[in-house]
Protein backbone atom coordinates (compact mmCIF):
# COMPACT_ATOMS: atom_id res chain seq x y z
CA UNK A 1 0.00 0.00 0.00
CA UNK A 2 1.45 3.32 -1.07
CA UNK A 3 2.54 5.33 1.79
CA UNK A 4 0.69 9.24 1.71
CA UNK A 5 1.07 12.03 4.08
CA UNK A 6 -0.64 16.01 4.45
CA UNK A 7 2.29 19.22 4.70
CA UNK A 8 1.91 20.72 7.56
CA UNK A 9 4.49 23.23 7.54
CA UNK A 10 6.99 24.40 4.96
CA UNK A 11 10.21 25.99 5.64
CA UNK A 12 11.97 26.89 2.28
CA UNK A 13 13.42 23.74 0.92
CA UNK A 14 12.64 21.96 3.90
CA UNK A 15 8.63 20.21 4.87
CA UNK A 16 7.00 18.90 7.31
CA UNK A 17 4.94 16.44 6.69
CA UNK A 18 2.13 13.94 8.36
CA UNK A 19 1.93 10.62 7.48
CA UNK A 20 0.57 7.31 8.12
CA UNK A 21 2.02 4.28 7.38
CA UNK A 22 5.73 3.41 7.09
CA UNK A 23 8.24 5.93 6.47
CA UNK A 24 12.08 5.02 6.03
CA UNK A 25 14.56 7.48 6.48
CA UNK A 26 16.50 9.03 3.04
CA UNK A 27 13.43 7.38 1.39
CA UNK A 28 12.11 10.01 -1.48
CA UNK A 29 8.69 11.20 -2.09
CA UNK A 30 6.77 13.95 -4.11
CA UNK A 31 5.21 16.84 -3.04
CA UNK A 32 2.11 17.92 -5.42
CA UNK A 33 1.47 21.26 -6.87
CA UNK A 34 -1.93 21.09 -8.01
CA UNK A 35 -3.00 23.83 -9.99
CA UNK A 36 -5.88 24.11 -12.87
CA UNK A 37 -3.16 23.49 -16.09
CA UNK A 38 -0.96 21.04 -14.34
CA UNK A 39 0.32 18.72 -11.44
CA UNK A 40 4.11 18.98 -10.66
CA UNK A 41 5.60 16.62 -8.61
CA UNK A 42 8.47 17.20 -6.58
CA UNK A 43 11.03 14.68 -5.31
CA UNK A 44 12.09 15.29 -2.01
CA UNK A 45 14.10 13.07 0.82
CA UNK A 46 12.92 12.02 4.18
CA UNK A 47 15.67 13.74 6.23
CA UNK A 48 14.37 12.97 9.83
CA UNK A 49 11.30 11.15 11.12
CA UNK A 50 9.64 12.46 14.57
CA UNK A 51 6.94 10.33 15.59
CA UNK A 52 4.49 10.97 12.59
CA UNK A 53 5.80 13.60 11.37
CA UNK A 54 8.32 13.38 8.54
CA UNK A 55 11.46 16.32 7.28
CA UNK A 56 11.88 16.18 4.08
CA UNK A 57 14.19 18.34 1.60
CA UNK A 58 12.42 19.04 -1.42
CA UNK A 59 15.09 18.84 -4.46
CA UNK A 60 13.31 21.95 -6.35
CA UNK A 61 12.47 25.34 -5.97
CA UNK A 62 8.79 25.09 -3.10
CA UNK A 63 7.01 28.11 -4.87
CA UNK A 64 3.40 27.31 -4.60
CA UNK A 65 3.76 24.30 -1.92
CA UNK A 66 1.18 25.12 0.94
CA UNK A 67 -0.64 23.56 4.01
CA UNK A 68 -2.25 20.25 3.65
CA UNK A 69 -0.81 19.51 0.13
CA UNK A 70 -0.31 16.10 -0.62
CA UNK A 71 3.07 13.78 -0.45
CA UNK A 72 3.62 10.71 -2.12
CA UNK A 73 5.92 8.26 -0.98
CA UNK A 74 7.88 6.37 -2.84
CA UNK A 75 9.15 3.22 -0.79
CA UNK A 76 12.32 3.69 -2.50
CA UNK A 77 16.08 5.58 -1.37
CA UNK A 78 17.18 8.16 -3.52
CA UNK A 79 18.88 5.84 -6.52
CA UNK A 80 20.95 5.96 -8.97
CA UNK A 81 20.71 4.21 -12.49
CA UNK A 82 23.63 2.03 -13.36
CA UNK A 83 24.15 0.45 -16.95
CA UNK A 84 26.09 1.03 -20.18
CA UNK A 85 25.35 4.56 -21.90
CA UNK A 86 26.45 6.21 -18.56
CA UNK A 87 29.89 7.83 -20.08
CA UNK A 88 30.00 10.73 -22.09
CA UNK A 89 26.46 12.28 -20.41
CA UNK A 90 25.84 14.89 -18.43
CA UNK A 91 23.90 14.92 -15.86
CA UNK A 92 22.16 17.36 -12.69
CA UNK A 93 22.86 16.27 -9.01
CA UNK A 94 19.70 13.55 -9.11
CA UNK A 95 21.07 12.46 -12.67
CA UNK A 96 18.45 13.47 -15.11
CA UNK A 97 20.41 13.96 -18.42
CA UNK A 98 20.54 17.66 -18.81
CA UNK A 99 20.89 18.01 -22.62
CA UNK A 100 17.57 15.69 -22.87
CA UNK A 101 15.71 17.80 -20.47
CA UNK A 102 17.03 21.22 -22.35
CA UNK A 103 15.61 19.34 -25.38
CA UNK A 104 12.26 19.57 -23.79
CA UNK A 105 11.98 22.03 -21.33
CA UNK A 106 14.53 24.77 -23.45
CA UNK A 107 17.17 27.19 -21.94
CA UNK A 108 15.09 27.13 -18.32
CA UNK A 109 14.58 23.35 -16.70
CA UNK A 110 11.00 23.23 -15.37
CA UNK A 111 10.95 22.01 -11.78
CA UNK A 112 8.82 18.39 -11.53
CA UNK A 113 10.71 17.23 -14.81
CA UNK A 114 12.69 13.84 -14.48
CA UNK A 115 13.97 11.60 -17.09
CA UNK A 116 15.17 8.20 -17.15
CA UNK A 117 19.19 8.73 -16.76
CA UNK A 118 19.78 5.80 -19.18
CA UNK A 119 18.58 5.91 -22.81
CA UNK A 120 15.63 3.53 -23.16
CA UNK A 121 15.92 3.17 -26.99
CA UNK A 122 19.51 2.34 -27.35
CA UNK A 123 20.82 -1.35 -28.09
CA UNK A 124 23.73 -2.80 -26.92
CA UNK A 125 25.75 -5.41 -27.95
CA UNK A 126 25.56 -8.10 -25.44
CA UNK A 127 27.89 -11.12 -25.27
CA UNK A 128 27.36 -13.49 -22.27
CA UNK A 129 30.14 -14.92 -20.59
CA UNK A 130 28.03 -17.07 -18.11
CA UNK A 131 26.63 -19.77 -19.33
CA UNK A 132 23.27 -21.82 -17.47
CA UNK A 133 23.58 -23.60 -14.13
CA UNK A 134 26.45 -21.00 -13.11
CA UNK A 135 26.76 -20.43 -9.51
CA UNK A 136 27.30 -16.00 -8.99
CA UNK A 137 27.54 -13.94 -6.35
CA UNK A 138 26.73 -10.20 -6.11
CA UNK A 139 28.76 -8.27 -8.40
CA UNK A 140 29.96 -11.05 -10.37
CA UNK A 141 29.90 -10.38 -14.82
CA UNK A 142 26.78 -12.14 -17.03
CA UNK A 143 28.07 -11.06 -19.40
CA UNK A 144 29.94 -7.33 -21.36
CA UNK A 145 29.06 -4.97 -23.70
CA UNK A 146 31.20 -2.30 -25.49
CA UNK A 147 31.07 0.93 -24.07
CA UNK A 148 33.86 3.19 -26.52
CA UNK A 149 37.18 1.67 -25.22
CA UNK A 150 36.10 -0.09 -22.68
CA UNK A 151 34.48 -3.87 -21.70
CA UNK A 152 31.70 -2.92 -19.90
CA UNK A 153 30.71 -5.74 -17.57
CA UNK A 154 26.78 -6.44 -16.83
CA UNK A 155 26.85 -7.54 -12.89
CA UNK A 156 24.71 -9.75 -11.34
CA UNK A 157 22.78 -6.70 -8.98
CA UNK A 158 24.48 -5.55 -6.58
CA UNK A 159 21.61 -5.82 -3.96
CA UNK A 160 21.37 -9.55 -4.51
CA UNK A 161 22.68 -11.44 -1.17
CA UNK A 162 23.52 -14.86 -1.41
CA UNK A 163 24.76 -17.51 -4.24
CA UNK A 164 22.57 -17.76 -7.27
CA UNK A 165 21.84 -20.30 -10.23
CA UNK A 166 21.67 -18.69 -14.00
CA UNK A 167 18.66 -20.70 -14.75
CA UNK A 168 18.78 -19.03 -18.71
CA UNK A 169 20.72 -16.04 -20.15
CA UNK A 170 20.13 -14.67 -23.55
CA UNK A 171 22.15 -15.51 -26.66
CA UNK A 172 24.65 -12.47 -27.81
CA UNK A 173 23.17 -10.09 -29.47
CA UNK A 174 21.53 -6.33 -29.39
CA UNK A 175 19.55 -5.29 -26.46
CA UNK A 176 18.33 -2.33 -24.79
CA UNK A 177 18.95 -1.87 -21.10
CA UNK A 178 15.41 -2.62 -19.90
CA UNK A 179 15.53 -6.32 -21.72
CA UNK A 180 15.33 -8.95 -19.73
CA UNK A 181 19.17 -11.01 -20.44
CA UNK A 182 19.20 -13.52 -17.97
CA UNK A 183 16.86 -15.64 -14.93
CA UNK A 184 17.99 -16.50 -11.74
CA UNK A 185 17.54 -18.67 -9.16
CA UNK A 186 17.97 -18.48 -5.36
CA UNK A 187 17.84 -21.07 -3.09
CA UNK A 188 14.30 -21.09 -2.38
CA UNK A 189 14.01 -21.68 -6.05
CA UNK A 190 12.57 -18.19 -6.43
CA UNK A 191 13.18 -16.76 -10.24
CA UNK A 192 14.75 -13.47 -10.30
CA UNK A 193 15.03 -11.70 -13.72
CA UNK A 194 17.84 -9.38 -14.71
CA UNK A 195 18.39 -6.44 -16.82
CA UNK A 196 21.03 -4.82 -17.97
CA UNK A 197 20.12 -1.34 -16.19
CA UNK A 198 20.31 -1.84 -12.25
CA UNK A 199 19.76 0.98 -9.24
CA UNK A 200 21.06 1.08 -6.36
CA UNK A 201 20.99 3.40 -3.49
CA UNK A 202 23.63 6.66 -3.67
CA UNK A 203 24.01 7.43 -0.22
CA UNK A 204 25.00 3.29 0.23
CA UNK A 205 28.78 2.26 -0.44
CA UNK A 206 29.07 -0.72 -2.87
CA UNK A 207 30.62 -3.27 -1.09
CA UNK A 208 30.66 -5.91 -3.93
CA UNK A 209 34.64 -6.97 -3.82
CA UNK A 210 36.95 -9.59 -2.39
CA UNK A 211 38.88 -7.04 0.07
CA UNK A 212 39.82 -3.58 0.42
CA UNK A 213 43.40 -2.89 -0.43
CA UNK A 214 45.93 -0.25 0.92
CA UNK A 215 46.82 2.46 -2.31
CA UNK A 216 50.21 2.21 -3.07
CA UNK A 217 50.52 2.76 -6.44
CA UNK A 218 51.50 5.95 -7.54
CA UNK A 219 48.69 7.29 -9.71
CA UNK A 220 50.52 10.03 -11.90
CA UNK A 221 48.94 12.71 -13.38
CA UNK A 222 52.18 14.38 -15.34
CA UNK A 223 52.30 17.55 -13.17
CA UNK A 224 55.79 17.38 -11.71
CA UNK A 225 54.65 19.28 -8.39
CA UNK A 226 52.03 16.46 -8.09
CA UNK A 227 53.64 13.42 -8.81
CA UNK A 228 57.58 14.01 -7.51
CA UNK A 229 56.81 16.00 -4.35
CA UNK A 230 52.96 15.48 -3.14
CA UNK A 231 51.84 12.55 -5.10
CA UNK A 232 48.47 10.68 -5.19
CA UNK A 233 47.82 7.18 -5.00
CA UNK A 234 45.47 5.00 -7.25
CA UNK A 235 42.34 4.26 -4.90
CA UNK A 236 43.53 7.24 -2.37
CA UNK A 237 41.97 10.77 -1.65
CA UNK A 238 43.55 14.12 -2.04
CA UNK A 239 41.91 17.90 -2.07
CA UNK A 240 42.65 21.04 -3.08
CA UNK A 241 42.02 23.78 -1.05
CA UNK A 242 42.25 27.56 -1.97
CA UNK A 243 41.13 31.04 -2.77
CA UNK A 244 39.59 32.35 -6.15
CA UNK A 245 41.65 32.66 -9.29
CA UNK A 246 44.32 30.47 -7.45
CA UNK A 247 43.96 27.91 -10.21
CA UNK A 248 41.90 25.46 -9.53
CA UNK A 249 40.25 25.01 -12.45
CA UNK A 250 43.06 24.63 -14.48
CA UNK A 251 44.79 21.95 -12.54
CA UNK A 252 41.45 20.00 -12.44
CA UNK A 253 41.61 19.77 -16.09
CA UNK A 254 45.04 18.97 -16.70
CA UNK A 255 44.77 16.25 -13.83
CA UNK A 256 41.16 15.01 -15.75
CA UNK A 257 43.30 15.07 -19.02
CA UNK A 258 46.39 13.31 -18.16
CA UNK A 259 46.07 11.28 -14.87
CA UNK A 260 46.68 8.11 -15.27
CA UNK A 261 43.14 6.75 -14.94
CA UNK A 262 40.68 5.18 -17.52
CA UNK A 263 37.23 7.00 -16.38
CA UNK A 264 36.72 10.32 -15.00
CA UNK A 265 33.83 11.48 -12.96
CA UNK A 266 33.50 15.52 -12.30
CA UNK A 267 31.25 17.07 -10.37
CA UNK A 268 30.52 20.41 -10.64
CA UNK A 269 28.69 20.97 -6.69
CA UNK A 270 27.67 24.43 -6.25
CA UNK A 271 30.15 26.16 -8.57
CA UNK A 272 29.23 29.39 -9.94
CA UNK A 273 27.43 28.82 -13.69
CA UNK A 274 30.38 30.27 -15.14
CA UNK A 275 33.32 28.12 -14.58
CA UNK A 276 30.81 25.08 -15.18
CA UNK A 277 29.71 26.38 -18.75
CA UNK A 278 33.82 26.80 -18.97
CA UNK A 279 33.94 23.37 -18.42
CA UNK A 280 30.79 22.21 -20.63
CA UNK A 281 32.26 23.92 -24.00
CA UNK A 282 36.23 23.03 -23.35
CA UNK A 283 35.97 19.43 -21.99
CA UNK A 284 34.36 17.78 -25.54
CA UNK A 285 37.04 20.03 -27.52
CA UNK A 286 39.97 18.35 -25.06
CA UNK A 287 41.94 16.06 -26.79
CA UNK A 288 42.62 12.78 -25.05
CA UNK A 289 46.28 11.54 -24.94
CA UNK A 290 45.55 8.40 -24.89
CA UNK A 291 42.85 7.73 -27.90
CA UNK A 292 43.11 11.04 -29.50
CA UNK A 293 39.14 11.22 -29.78
CA UNK A 294 37.51 13.78 -27.31
CA UNK A 295 38.17 13.37 -23.36
CA UNK A 296 34.37 13.26 -23.01
CA UNK A 297 34.38 9.68 -24.06
CA UNK A 298 35.24 8.28 -20.87
CA UNK A 299 34.08 11.20 -18.62
CA UNK A 300 30.84 11.81 -16.96
CA UNK A 301 29.95 15.25 -15.92
CA UNK A 302 27.43 15.88 -13.05
CA UNK A 303 26.96 19.92 -12.67
CA UNK A 304 24.78 21.28 -9.61
CA UNK A 305 25.51 24.84 -9.93
CA UNK A 306 25.37 27.96 -7.60
CA UNK A 307 22.05 28.95 -9.23
CA UNK A 308 20.23 25.45 -9.32
CA UNK A 309 18.44 23.92 -6.16
CA UNK A 310 20.55 24.28 -2.59
CA UNK A 311 19.36 20.63 -1.61
CA UNK A 312 20.66 18.98 -4.87
CA UNK A 313 23.96 19.88 -3.84
CA UNK A 314 24.58 17.28 -0.86
CA UNK A 315 22.85 14.39 -3.74
CA UNK A 316 25.50 15.26 -6.60
CA UNK A 317 28.58 13.81 -4.92
CA UNK A 318 26.80 11.15 -3.47
CA UNK A 319 25.54 10.75 -7.03
CA UNK A 320 28.90 10.92 -8.53
CA UNK A 321 30.85 8.70 -6.18
CA UNK A 322 28.07 6.03 -6.83
CA UNK A 323 28.51 6.53 -10.74
CA UNK A 324 32.72 6.01 -9.82
CA UNK A 325 32.50 3.17 -7.86
CA UNK A 326 30.24 1.30 -10.47
CA UNK A 327 33.14 1.32 -12.95
CA UNK A 328 35.42 0.12 -10.12
CA UNK A 329 33.77 -2.98 -10.30
CA UNK A 330 34.78 -4.07 -13.68
CA UNK A 331 38.07 -3.14 -12.63
CA UNK A 332 38.52 0.02 -13.88
CA UNK A 333 40.80 3.00 -11.68
CA UNK A 334 38.37 6.18 -11.86
CA UNK A 335 39.00 9.47 -10.35
CA UNK A 336 36.62 11.44 -9.52
CA UNK A 337 36.82 15.34 -8.21
CA UNK A 338 33.94 17.43 -6.41
CA UNK A 339 34.37 21.02 -7.01
CA UNK A 340 33.93 22.59 -4.46
CA UNK A 341 32.65 20.28 -1.18
CA UNK A 342 32.97 24.13 0.33
CA UNK A 343 29.48 24.81 -1.64
CA UNK A 344 28.51 21.03 -0.71
CA UNK A 345 29.26 22.04 3.09
CA UNK A 346 26.87 25.09 2.67
CA UNK A 347 23.89 23.00 1.44
CA UNK A 348 24.51 20.65 4.70
CA UNK A 349 24.57 23.69 6.61
CA UNK A 350 21.35 25.41 5.13
CA UNK A 351 19.73 21.76 6.15
CA UNK A 352 21.11 21.76 9.21
CA UNK A 353 19.32 25.62 10.11
CA UNK A 354 16.17 24.20 8.72
CA UNK A 355 16.10 21.13 10.78
CA UNK A 356 16.73 23.44 13.83
CA UNK A 357 19.87 21.56 14.63
CA UNK A 358 22.08 22.95 17.56
CA UNK A 359 25.28 24.45 15.11
CA UNK A 360 28.84 23.76 14.98
CA UNK A 361 32.28 25.83 14.51
CA UNK A 362 30.91 29.20 11.90
CA UNK A 363 27.09 27.43 12.37
CA UNK A 364 28.24 24.41 10.10
CA UNK A 365 26.57 21.11 11.35
CA UNK A 366 28.30 19.62 14.36
CA UNK A 367 28.65 16.15 12.50
CA UNK A 368 30.63 17.97 9.48
CA UNK A 369 33.58 16.43 10.07
CA UNK A 370 32.04 12.58 9.93
CA UNK A 371 30.01 13.10 6.54
CA UNK A 372 33.04 14.26 5.27
CA UNK A 373 35.19 11.83 6.50
CA UNK A 374 32.16 9.05 4.89
CA UNK A 375 32.43 10.65 1.76
CA UNK A 376 36.42 10.34 1.37
CA UNK A 377 35.99 6.96 3.06
CA UNK A 378 33.96 5.74 -0.65
CA UNK A 379 37.44 6.03 -2.20
CA UNK A 380 39.62 2.88 -2.35
CA UNK A 381 42.06 0.26 -4.34
CA UNK A 382 39.44 -2.95 -3.85
CA UNK A 383 40.20 -6.89 -5.51
CA UNK A 384 37.32 -7.98 -7.04
CA UNK A 385 36.12 -11.52 -7.14
CA UNK A 386 37.54 -12.40 -10.21
CA UNK A 387 41.27 -11.41 -9.44
CA UNK A 388 40.98 -7.96 -10.94
CA UNK A 389 41.69 -4.79 -9.63
CA UNK A 390 40.01 -1.43 -9.52
CA UNK A 391 39.79 2.16 -7.66
CA UNK A 392 38.42 5.27 -7.07
CA UNK A 393 40.91 8.04 -6.58
CA UNK A 394 38.57 11.38 -4.74
CA UNK A 395 40.21 14.81 -5.36
CA UNK A 396 37.80 17.33 -3.74
CA UNK A 397 38.55 21.06 -4.09
CA UNK A 398 37.86 23.39 -0.91
CA UNK A 399 36.73 27.51 -1.45
CA UNK A 400 37.80 28.37 2.20
CA UNK A 401 36.43 32.60 2.17
CA UNK A 402 39.45 34.63 1.76
CA UNK A 403 41.94 31.44 1.44
CA UNK A 404 41.85 30.87 5.26
CA UNK A 405 42.99 27.25 5.62
CA UNK A 406 41.70 27.76 9.34
CA UNK A 407 37.86 27.30 8.54
CA UNK A 408 35.87 24.10 9.34
CA UNK A 409 35.22 22.29 5.95
CA UNK A 410 39.54 22.35 5.24
CA UNK A 411 40.75 21.27 8.62
CA UNK A 412 37.82 18.64 8.73
CA UNK A 413 39.08 17.81 4.96
CA UNK A 414 42.93 17.63 6.14
CA UNK A 415 41.89 15.14 8.61
CA UNK A 416 40.69 12.21 6.44
CA UNK A 417 43.13 12.99 3.00
CA UNK A 418 45.62 11.16 2.14
CA UNK A 419 47.58 14.39 0.11
CA UNK A 420 47.15 18.01 0.95
CA UNK A 421 47.61 20.48 -2.17
CA UNK A 422 47.48 23.84 -0.72
CA UNK A 423 46.80 26.43 -3.04
CA UNK A 424 48.97 29.88 -2.61
CA UNK A 425 47.26 33.30 -3.30
CA UNK A 426 51.13 34.45 -3.23
CA UNK A 427 52.05 32.22 -5.79
CA UNK A 428 48.76 32.44 -7.91
CA UNK A 429 49.60 36.48 -7.66
CA UNK A 430 53.41 36.11 -9.03
CA UNK A 431 52.08 33.87 -11.42
CA UNK A 432 53.94 30.79 -10.55
CA UNK A 433 51.53 27.71 -11.54
CA UNK A 434 50.73 25.78 -10.74
CA UNK A 435 50.45 27.38 -7.46
CA UNK A 436 50.64 24.59 -4.98
CA UNK A 437 52.56 25.86 -1.78
CA UNK A 438 55.82 23.49 -1.41
CA UNK A 439 55.83 24.33 1.76
CA UNK A 440 52.63 24.22 3.68
CA UNK A 441 51.13 20.83 1.26
CA UNK A 442 52.26 17.41 2.02
CA UNK A 443 51.08 14.03 1.02
CA UNK A 444 51.57 10.30 2.62
CA UNK A 445 51.50 8.39 -0.63
CA UNK A 446 54.63 7.15 -2.67
CA UNK A 447 56.81 9.15 -5.09
CA UNK A 448 57.79 8.83 -8.43
CA UNK A 449 61.25 9.42 -7.09
CA UNK A 450 62.69 7.85 -4.01
CA UNK A 451 62.13 9.49 -0.85
CA UNK A 452 64.97 10.58 0.96
CA UNK A 453 66.22 12.66 -2.72
CA UNK A 454 62.69 14.99 -2.69
CA UNK A 455 63.10 15.29 0.95
CA UNK A 456 67.06 16.61 0.51
CA UNK A 457 65.24 19.16 -2.18
CA UNK A 458 62.81 19.95 -0.31
CA UNK A 459 65.34 21.24 3.02
CA UNK A 460 66.71 23.03 0.47
CA UNK A 461 63.45 24.88 -0.41
CA UNK A 462 62.78 25.29 3.21
CA UNK A 463 65.99 27.28 3.66
CA UNK A 464 65.63 29.32 0.63
CA UNK A 465 61.95 30.66 1.92
CA UNK A 466 63.27 31.38 5.29
CA UNK A 467 66.28 33.17 3.48
CA UNK A 468 64.01 35.34 1.72
CA UNK A 469 62.27 36.50 4.15
CA UNK A 470 65.38 37.49 6.23
CA UNK A 471 66.44 39.44 3.35
CA UNK A 472 63.13 40.93 3.26
CA UNK A 473 64.45 42.43 6.63
CA UNK A 474 68.25 42.69 6.59
CA UNK A 475 68.53 43.12 2.39
CA UNK A 476 70.83 40.91 0.39
CA UNK A 477 73.86 42.84 1.68
CA UNK A 478 73.41 41.33 5.18
CA UNK A 479 73.25 37.85 3.91
CA UNK A 480 75.68 35.40 3.73
CA UNK A 481 76.99 33.97 0.45
CA UNK A 482 76.17 30.41 1.79
CA UNK A 483 72.66 31.50 2.64
CA UNK A 484 72.46 33.55 -0.44
CA UNK A 485 73.28 30.38 -2.43
CA UNK A 486 70.36 28.35 -0.89
CA UNK A 487 68.20 30.99 -1.54
CA UNK A 488 69.46 30.70 -5.48
CA UNK A 489 69.06 27.01 -5.49
CA UNK A 490 65.35 27.04 -4.08
CA UNK A 491 64.38 29.49 -6.46
CA UNK A 492 65.71 27.26 -9.24
CA UNK A 493 63.89 24.68 -8.55
CA UNK A 494 61.09 26.12 -8.07
CA UNK A 495 61.44 28.16 -11.40
CA UNK A 496 62.76 25.15 -13.34
CA UNK A 497 61.29 22.42 -12.41
CA UNK A 498 57.79 23.33 -9.88
CA UNK A 499 56.71 25.48 -12.36
CA UNK A 500 54.74 24.22 -15.62
CA UNK A 501 52.63 26.27 -18.07
CA UNK A 502 49.38 24.32 -18.63
CA UNK A 503 48.60 25.88 -21.74
CA UNK A 504 52.39 24.81 -23.70
CA UNK A 505 51.64 21.44 -25.12
CA UNK A 506 54.95 19.99 -24.48
CA UNK A 507 55.68 21.26 -20.48
CA UNK A 508 51.46 20.64 -20.05
CA UNK A 509 52.40 17.04 -19.40
CA UNK A 510 55.65 15.20 -18.29
CA UNK A 511 55.78 11.91 -18.38
CA UNK A 512 57.27 10.00 -15.81
CA UNK A 513 60.63 8.77 -17.62
CA UNK A 514 60.98 12.77 -18.17
CA UNK A 515 60.45 13.62 -14.67
CA UNK A 516 63.00 11.50 -13.57
CA UNK A 517 65.67 12.76 -16.06
CA UNK A 518 65.02 16.27 -15.15
CA UNK A 519 64.91 15.59 -11.26
CA UNK A 520 68.56 14.12 -11.80
CA UNK A 521 69.50 17.11 -13.39
CA UNK A 522 68.03 19.59 -10.50
CA UNK A 523 68.99 17.90 -8.10
CA UNK A 524 72.60 17.83 -9.40
CA UNK A 525 72.21 21.55 -9.77
CA UNK A 526 71.27 21.59 -6.43
CA UNK A 527 73.67 19.72 -4.53
CA UNK A 528 76.45 20.77 -6.08
CA UNK A 529 79.25 22.99 -4.39
CA UNK A 530 79.70 26.19 -6.20
CA UNK A 531 82.69 28.71 -5.08
CA UNK A 532 80.97 32.20 -6.19
CA UNK A 533 82.56 34.74 -3.71
CA UNK A 534 80.26 37.80 -5.53
CA UNK A 535 76.34 37.61 -5.51
CA UNK A 536 75.99 38.86 -8.46
CA UNK A 537 77.86 36.34 -10.31
CA UNK A 538 76.36 33.71 -8.52
CA UNK A 539 72.55 34.99 -9.96
CA UNK A 540 73.68 35.29 -13.30
CA UNK A 541 74.90 31.75 -13.26
CA UNK A 542 71.38 30.45 -11.85
CA UNK A 543 69.51 32.35 -13.84
CA UNK A 544 71.00 31.21 -16.79
CA UNK A 545 70.39 27.61 -16.06
CA UNK A 546 66.94 28.03 -15.03
CA UNK A 547 66.62 30.28 -18.70
CA UNK A 548 68.20 26.83 -20.11
CA UNK A 549 65.77 24.38 -17.85
CA UNK A 550 62.96 26.49 -19.24
CA UNK A 551 64.20 25.71 -22.75
CA UNK A 552 64.58 22.39 -22.38
CA UNK A 553 61.29 22.06 -20.63
CA UNK A 554 59.48 22.88 -24.23
CA UNK A 555 61.57 20.87 -26.29
CA UNK A 556 60.21 17.57 -27.71
CA UNK A 557 61.73 14.95 -26.39
CA UNK A 558 62.06 13.00 -29.63
CA UNK A 559 64.20 16.09 -30.74
CA UNK A 560 67.92 16.21 -31.30
CA UNK A 561 67.64 19.33 -29.72
CA UNK A 562 66.22 17.74 -26.66
CA UNK A 563 69.40 16.01 -25.96
CA UNK A 564 72.03 18.54 -27.13
CA UNK A 565 70.24 21.12 -24.46
CA UNK A 566 70.50 18.43 -21.38
CA UNK A 567 73.75 17.77 -22.14
CA UNK A 568 74.44 21.96 -22.01
CA UNK A 569 73.24 22.31 -18.56
CA UNK A 570 74.78 19.31 -17.29
CA UNK A 571 78.00 20.89 -18.78
CA UNK A 572 77.00 24.24 -17.55
CA UNK A 573 76.82 22.83 -13.50
CA UNK A 574 80.27 20.78 -14.05
CA UNK A 575 82.16 23.78 -15.02
CA UNK A 576 80.74 25.84 -12.42
CA UNK A 577 81.47 23.43 -9.61
CA UNK A 578 84.60 22.50 -11.06
CA UNK A 579 86.52 25.96 -9.51
CA UNK A 580 84.65 25.07 -6.36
Amino acid sequence: METTGKIVGVNGNMISVAFEGAVAQNEVGYALVVTSESTQRLMSEVVRIRGRVADMQVFEDTRGLQIDDVVEFSGNMLTAELGPGLLKQIYDGLQNPLPRLAEQCGFFLQRGTYLPALDRESKWAFKPTAAPGDRLTAGETLGTVPEGIFEHRIMLPFKLDGVYTVKSIVAAGSYTVEKEIAVLSDGDGNDISVTMMQRWPVKLPITCFEERLRPTVTMTTRIRTVDTFFPVALGGTYCIPGPFGAGKTVLQQTTSRYADVDIVVIVACGERAGEVVETLREFPELKDPRTGKSLMDRTIIICNTSSMPVAAREASVYTGVTLASYYRQMGLNVLMMADSTSRWAQALRELSGRLEEIPGEEAFPAYLESLIANFYERAGLVLLKDGSKGSVTIGGTVSPAGGNFDEPVTQATLKVVGAFHGLSRARSDARRFPAIDPLDSWSKYPSVIENKRVEKLRSILRAGNDVNQMMKVVGEEGTSIDDFMNYLKSEFLDAAYMQQDAYNDVDAATPVERQREMFDLAEKAMLSQYAYSDKAEARKFFQGIVQDFIDWNLTLSDLPEYTQRRDAIAKKIEEAAAHA
